[in-house]
Order: structure tokens, then sequence, then C-alpha cells
């Protein structure tokens, strides 16, 4: 079976049938799957899960079944279908716990089986019809979750990125105009470095012919030998000139690593993404790039603009400095693919090529990102980037996701904009980013019932109410004149304070009047304080202090404890004559104060 590797090269992948006492079983679905990798085009990774699924259910029917020699699918017996459900109850012992791999493999078995039933010339005997159609018989698993890059983290990731992606620029713009000042190295000599750029520039000598015509290393001039490193044993030093001269006119692997993380700081996609951009996906406007984003795994294309300067919901998510410009590092990456695209002959270009010098040989691939020495932490190490926890560039699509539920308030839909809410769920809403949405949440609960209940009364003074009559004061306050009339008149009282509106209370239905009156009134919006309710609030403020006797601490602050702060603001607002005076009113006039029952008794 022949797949793709991440650089779109062929890889074989081997699977022998006859190593298997079930031959004929195993023999049925490695045709399936051959047939199933032709059709839909299958990457290396797909072929081998297949393959390992193939190899490890036969291997149970090996050692499980007995007349394994006669196992097929097309035969009642023996009857695979025991087999298949035995395979999948000890799958997940081989694996460590909640790995993803049991989930895998049975639901590539069941993909094969499937394929078979479906077709009308190939029968499939026994009850296997009903374990296709049902569910696999196993968890998906879980995967091992990354945190996000913190804000110092990503910035000096962006910085070290935009440093590395100018200095790359930089050596490539010399290294094409060193090689047009040279010529052709037959004529003009193989020691000296233009001409051998030139050489491979134009594509007029292979690294091979290079490597061939180049002396030993103690016979090469100042200029060649300051291209390799002052240690380099001499029978490594034409490869090292080779890779050297081949990075001064092509981007490489590493270089490729800065251009990922300023194109998903921009775009705020993931890698794979990203990675997989090829020209077709681009669509240029005069200030802007459209640009189609293909997920793999949900095969889905999504499409999105980006300007020159970063969009209003997105302004908040980027640094000032760097500019993030998708339009600009897009173009300045096909700029530099498109002559490995052209040499190689790869169409439509990709932004993410890449060239490399094996055993002496020029080759020419996708971005990659990983392997020995090419790695995000080696390029980490290279650039002398320290980061906290593991060098995955998972984490800075992570931390895109934080940044966005910061700068939409939680708002799981802004969030999960270029995936599902489900996806979401699973792969991001832990961490930091449950945190924000979970704050925000309690944030946006505990706003709207102080909001609707707990913004207190309005306190007014002798000349406040007075002034109440006067044009634009009642407006302040969302009053009309007749408001104004019946609380000076006495017609909105509650016994504590007036109330602008008792059938619009905060702690009932609209239309009821307010239930709670006079007990929460003092920590009612509605609620107006006048000059004369003072000998009430005095009375009150006396309740609450037997109260405080009566109750528990934590019981008396959980009930009372607001109410009794804001009936001392607003008689802290009283000057002494007045308390004085409302004191000796109280006990000339024998004034009390009317509460329900239930007042009297809460304390029990």
């Amino acid at each position: 079976m022949t797949g793709l590797d991440p650089q779109d090269r062929p890889v074989t992948v081997v699977f022998y049938p006859a190593a298997h006492t079930c031959a004929g079983l195993a023999g049925e679905l490695a045709d399936e799957w051959v047939e199933l990798a032709e059709s839909a085009g299958f990457r290396e990774g797909s072929c081998r899960t297949y393959q390992r699924a193939i190899s490890s259910f036969c291997a149970h029917v090996d050692a499980n079944v007995v007349a394994a020699q006669d196992a097929s699918l097309a035969r009642e017996v023996p009857d695979l279908h025991y087999a298949v459900t035995e395979w999948i109850r000890l799958l997940p012992a081989g694996y460590p716990a909640a790995s993803r791999r049991p989930y895998e493999l049975a639901g590539r078995l069941r993909m094969l089986i499937a394929r078979r039933i479906a077709h009308p010339d190939r029968p499939v005997a026994g009850h296997l019809d009903g374990w296709v159609q049902g569910a696999v018989g196993l968890r998906r698993g879980r995967g091992e979750e990354v945190d996000e890059f913190t804000r110092a983290d990503k910035k000096k990731l962006i910085q070290a990125a935009w440093t590395d992606r100018l200095a790359t620029e930089a050596r490539i713009r010399t290294g094409w105009v060193l090689a047009a000042a040279g010529c052709d190295p037959a004529l003009g000599g193989w020691m000296e470095p233009r001409n051998l750029l030139w050489a491979l520039a134009n594509d007029a000598w292979t690294c091979e012919d290079i490597a061939r015509h180049l002396p030993a290393l103690p016979q090469w001039p100042p200029a060649l030998r300051e291209l390799v490193p002052g240690d380099v044993l001499p029978h490594l030093a034409r490869r090292y000139l080779l890779r050297r001269l081949v990075a001064t006119l092509f981007p490489t692997d590493m270089d490729l690593h800065s251009y990922r993380i300023l194109l998903m700081a921009a775009t705020g996609r993931a890698s794979e993404e990203v990675v997989a951009l090829n020209e077709d996906d681009l669509e240029y406007g005069p200030e802007s790039v459209l640009i189609d984003f293909t997920k793999r795994r949900a095969r889905t294309v999504q499409r999105r603009s980006y300007g020159t300067e970063p969009d209003e919901d997105q302004r908040g998510l980027h640094p000032a400095a760097p500019r993030l410009d998708a339009v600009e590092l897009t173009r300045q990456m096909l700029q530099l693919a498109r002559p490995l695209a052209e040499r190689s002959g790869v169409t439509p270009v990709p932004l993410f090529l890449r060239a490399s010098v094996d055993h002496y040989a020029l080759t020419i691939g996708r971005f990659v990102g990983k392997g020995s020495g090419a790695a995000l932490a080696d390029w980490l190490r290279a650039k002398e980037v320290t980061i906290q926890g593991s060098a995955d560039i998972r984490r800075l699509r992570k931390s895109g996701k934080v940044e966005k539920a910061i700068a939409f308030k939680g708002r799981i839909s802004d969030i999960a904009d270029d995936h599902t809410t489900e996806t979401f769920r699973t792969h991001y809403a832990h961490g930091t980013t449950l945190r924000v949405i979970s704050g925000h949440v309690i944030t946006t609960a505990q706003q709207h019932w102080l909001d609707k209940a707990l913004n207190g009364p309005v306190v007014l003074s002798d000349e406040a109410e007075q002034a109440l009559v006067e044009p634009g004061a009642a407006d302040a306050l969302g009053l009309s004149p007749e408001d104004v009339e019946q609380l000076r008149s006495g017609e909105l009282d509650m016994g504590v304070s007036s109330c602008r509106d008792p059938f619009a209370s905060p702690f009932g239905r609209p239309g009821q009047l307010c239930p709670v009156a006079p007990t929460r009134c003092l920590e009612c919006r509605n609620a107006f304080v006048l000059p004369s309710n003072l000998p009430q609030l005095l009375m009150f403020a006396a309740h609450l202090e037997q109260l405080q006797h009566r109750l528990s601490p934590a019981h008396f602050h959980a009930l009372w404890g607001q109410n009794r702060a804001n009936v001392l603001e607003a008689l802290s607002l009283r000057t002494s004559d007045e308390i004085t005076h409302a004191r000796q009113r109280i006990a000339d006039e024998g004034l009390t104060l009317n509460l329900p029952l239930g007042a009297q008794v809460e304390f029990e």
C-alpha cells in the first residue's frame, strides 16, 4: 500500500496476509483497505492505522478462534461477530488509560467490514451487520491537552519569529544578488562562492556536481572555508558547504518555523491549516486577502478575509508591534517558495516549501517542522528563546483561543467561530479558557442581580426634595411631575421609604405589588428616602440592631448585611440636629414601625 508522507512523497506500507493463520480473512480485509486507500488518497498515517487494525484483529483471531484457518467474512463458522466483540473488549488493555488508539483501530476495522457489506458481490455472514450499524463499543478516549503560552512567552515568541523572518529574507536577498554577480563555475572557477550560487540559482549544476568538483578541504580558499564551521571534519566539509549555499538562496525547515508562528498569530488558525496553504487558497484584493483554510480531519473548507490592518474584533488580540499582516506575510512567502516550486514542478505553489541537502542531493519538499534538529524546540534553542512548559506549536493556537475568550467576554459562539461548539468544548474549554468563561458567567449573573435589586435607594436632602419641582430635576431621576407630587404628599410611602413604582418591584413579578416592602426597601433601586422618612429609618435601624443580637453573625450578614449597610449610609447623610428632632418626634407622637409578621419571627 502506498501513502503520502508529510512532504507528499510516496511511502510504502506493507502487510502480508500469509503471515497470519487466518490468511483468507486477512486477505479480505486487505483488499478493502487497498480499494479504500486508492479512492480516498490516504496519507501515510492513515495507511498505517488501517494496517495496525487489520494486523491486531487477525492476530486475535489466530490466537483465540478455533479453526482460524477457515475464518472468513463470508462464513458463519467460525463466528467472527464474537471474535470482533472480544477483540474490542480486550483492546484498551494494551494502551494507556483514556488512549484514543483503541477507538481508532476499532473504527477502522468497522469501516472495512462496512465497505464489504455494501458491496453486492461480497457477502458478509453472521451478525456483523448489527455491529456495523451500531456503536463501535469503545469510548473515544482523550488526548493530552496543552495549555496556552503566557502573554509574555507569546510576545517573546512572536518577536523572535519576526526578527528571524527579517534575517531570513535579508539572507536570501543577499544570496540572489551574489548569484547574479557570479558565472558558470566551469568558466569562472569552482572555488568562488558566487559562482557556486550562480550554478544553484540557475539550476546549471547539481549539488552532486559541485561536490564532485570541489577539492579536499585543505585546498579551499578562505572565501569557501569561512562558509563551514571551523571544527568541521574534512569528510563532512562539502556537505556543510552545500547546505550553507542552498540556505543562502532558499528557505529551510528552520526558517519556516518563524513564518508558521507569525501566520498562526495573524490568522488565529491551527498549524496544520496554515502549513497546508497554497496559492490557490489565496485571493488578493487591493488591501486584503481572502484565505481558504482546509480542515483535513473535519473535511471542511472555511473562508476568511484579512486586511492590512486587524479586524475590529481582532484588534485587541495582536501585539502592537510587530504588525501581523496576513496580506504582506503570504505575499512574501509565495515569493520565497516560487523558485522552489518552479524547479520541482509543484503546482499550485505551496506557501511552506523548503529546500534541504540530503547526501549531496538538493531535496525540495513541504515544511515538516519536526524531527532531529528541525523541531520547534531546536528553533527556540537556536534563537535563545526560553518559554515555560513544552515547545508545542498547538499552544499558540490555544493562546489565540484564550485571547478570544477574553476579548469576546466568554461568548462561546464567538470564540468557536472556526469550528463547532462541540469541538471547542472538547479541545479548548479547559484551563485558562474555562476559567475566563466561568468567571464571566458568574460575573454576569451577579451583575444581573446587583443591577436588578441591589442598587440601593436614592437619599434626598431637604434641598434636593425642594429642587424636584424645578424643570429637569425630576427627569434626571426618571420621575414625572405626578410622581414628584405623590412622593412629597406621602402617597408612595412604603413604611421605611417612598417608592417610585410599587408595582415594578425587582423582587416580584411585573404588575405585582412589591412583596418584600418595607424590609427590602433599603436594597431597592426604586426607593427614595426623603427627610420625612427619617423617623421610620431610625426605628428600622433599631430593629436591625435587635436582629443582630439575636442572629449569628454569618446568618445576620447573609440576610440583613446589605440592608444594615445601606441604612447606616443613609443615616450618615443626616445631621445630628435632624436625627435628634426625629427621635423627639417618635417619642412625642408614639410612632411605631409596621413590619410584616415574618420579619418579627425570622430570627427563629
